[in-house]
């Protein structure tokens, strides 16, 4: 099978791989880049597990080829914080109880960064909305709701 060369750049760090066509981006990021923050559960796209910012829009990584994103700036879970310096918002699911498993978080984190920095979130229910493409088995939302609103109404998320 024949390969590609791409560039890209994630978490502000610059990459040049050789990957096979076929290769999911969300593949790309957890294996051949060890950022295994992105999750990987339903693999259809459905799930929100595997959520990462690609030119500053939240999409699903297992839906994209890593070859589509050459030249793109992508930004993962692991470039939202440290575990010495938390972002706002990753500060916030920890004080709300946002997680339990902790198996959908990345996703919502990402998602949430995405809403917060593009939309007013006036109400619990616009956040409900733009979360409702990220499932959670565990906490029933309540709390990843209380997280997001207290982050949003903080200001700059980083």
């Amino acid at each position: 099978m024949s390969t590609r060369a791409i560039k890209l750049t994630v978490n502000g760090v610059a990459y040049e791989r050789t990957v096979e066509p076929r290769l999911l981006l969300s593949d790309f990021l957890r294996h051949t880049l060890g950022l295994t923050g992105t999750h990987v559960g339903c693999e259809h796209g459905v799930c929100g597990a595997c959520t990462i910012l690609l030119d500053g829009d939240s999409v699903r990584s297992c839906l994209l080829f890593a070859v589509q994103v050459d030249g793109a700036q992508v930004e993962t879970v692991e470039g939202l914080g440290t575990i010495g310096h938390l972002n706002v918002l990753q500060e916030a699911f920890h004080d709300h109880h946002a997680l339990q498993c902790g198996f959908c978080t990345p996703g919502m984190l990402i998602t949430a960064t995405d809403l917060i920095s593009k939309y007013p979130l006036a109400s619990d229910d616009d956040i409900r909305e733009g979360l409702s493409g990220n499932l959670c088995r565990c906490t029933g939302y309540e709390h990843i709701v209380r997280a997001v609103r207290a982050a949003a109404g903080k200001g700059d998320r980083r």
